[in-house]
């Protein structure tokens, strides 16, 4: 008889831990939404196996549970499984979870000063982990604590920085709790959100050449531990990156750039039945936002209104997950779509030579060839792979679908 498992909280429908825990076992793992007042009565059932506690409840089991060491240290609980006498057991995997993450981003904090952004759950864990592996200096911030938001400048010396706060998370993507060029020692960057894949702190990151990672290891390593106190067996940490890729695989978007008229949307949408993702066109967006056209923008009110348009577009696009997106010829002229579009996806360069460019009711092809002078280096700067547009739809198709 298969055991049953699963994860409690009181939003939980968008959780990915029954993906990452099918990577790990072959038992049931149910979602449980269960509302503050049903949580005490939800516990006693012992109508599972095993949980994963997620906030606002990894305080609020404790008085249900029979504590391991670290759970008790830490005052959290995201592990639970029952005894063979009936008791509940708490344990905290999210703290070897986090060292796991260190570890595979090649981060270390010996002697360093760490900066921990919030003062949660979380924060509490990794300031315990920090501390445990030999950091010289934690320091929290908080809104109100000593240490704010308003005298952070009295920390620019901090090498490494930890996000726990829910900050530029879906769907407030584009906001981020600090500006790293505050920060000229920084070394790394760990944000624990996951959604979008790179937030903007990550993204900032990322242009400044630090090292960074975000919270996807830490939820699929913790899993991995929970996993193994669910069946009493040891499982490989090859297996984490396994669940890993497995979730990242499922989230990302497959974004398409390159000339008008490459074949951008045909391409796409062979792409999303392949890979059963959802299909954007996002010149297809601004018709149903404006219920005009692109050409009928660029004509009637002239190209600036239109990326100005076109920017508010592709920023709702990119907080998509699992979806393929076809954008503009001319999405790669503001760096403010490339963030957009970078958080949850991988950009695909399609290189149509300029004569098989299908040209018809575009208002901006009369200087095609200076527009492809301009665009083609930063298509190639911005792609993350590049492919020969020449052929057919379905070979170009093809070719992305072997690189991805």
């Amino acid at each position: 008889m298969k055991k049953h498992f699963g994860l409690v909280g009181e939003k939980v429908s968008h959780s990915f831990s029954p993906q990452i825990h099918s990577v790990y076992g072959d038992y049931e793992y149910k979602l449980y939404t269960v509302e503050p007042e049903n949580l005490g009565t939800f516990l006693e059932k012992r109508e599972f196996d095993g949980l994963n506690v997620i906030i606002p409840y990894k305080q609020s089991v404790i008085p249900y549970c029979k504590l391991s060491p670290i759970a008790k240290r830490l005052n959290a609980v995201n592990t639970i499984t029952v005894q063979p006498d009936g008791t509940l057991y708490g344990d905290n995997t999210d703290y070897k979870g986090f060292l796991y993450t260190f570890q595979k981003a090649n981060i270390t904090v010996i002697g360093k000063k760490v900066l921990v952004l919030g003062n949660g759950g979380s924060s509490h864990t990794i300031c315990a982990a920090c501390e445990d592996v030999g950091a010289s200096e934690v320091i929290v911030v908080s809104r109100s604590g000593s240490v704010n938001y308003d005298n952070l400048y009295l920390q620019a010396d901090a090498e490494i920085i930890i996000n726990t706060t829910p900050v530029g998370m879906y769907p407030d993507n584009k906001k981020s709790p600090i500006n790293l060029t505050d920060f000229p020692k920084c070394k790394a960057v760990v944000d624990i959100i996951y959604n979008p894949q790179k937030t903007t702190l990550l993204l900032q990151a990322e242009k400044l050449g630090l090292n960074y990672v975000n919270g996807m290891p830490m939820l699929a390593a913790q899993a991995k531990y929970s996993s193994e106190q669910f069946t009493g067996g040891k499982l490989d940490d090859s297996l984490i990156e396994k669940a890993v890729k497995k979730v990242s695989n499922t989230m990302r978007n497959i974004v398409l750039i390159g000339m008008p008229g490459c074949g951008k949307s045909s391409i796409g949408k062979l792409l999303a039945d392949e890979k059963a993702k959802n299909f954007l066109d996002t010149d297809e967006m601004i018709i149903e936002k404006t219920g005009r056209t692109p050409a009928e923008i660029i004509k009637s009110d002239g190209e600036p209104v239109f990326r100005v348009i076109e920017r508010m577009i592709v920023s709702e696009a990119g907080k998509q997950t699992s979806s393929v997106i076809a954008t503009g010829g001319g999405v790669v002229l503001d760096e403010r779509n490339i963030d957009s579009l970078r958080q949850n996806g991988i950009l695909i360069f399609i290189n149509r030579d300029i004569d098989m460019l299908d040209m018809t009711d575009r208002p901006l092809s009369k200087n095609l060839e200076e527009l492809y002078k301009i665009r083609k280096p930063l298509y190639e700067k911005y792609a993350d792979i590049i492919v020969d547009g020449n052929s057919s739809i379905s070979d170009v198709a093809s070719d992305i679908l072997l690189q991805i």
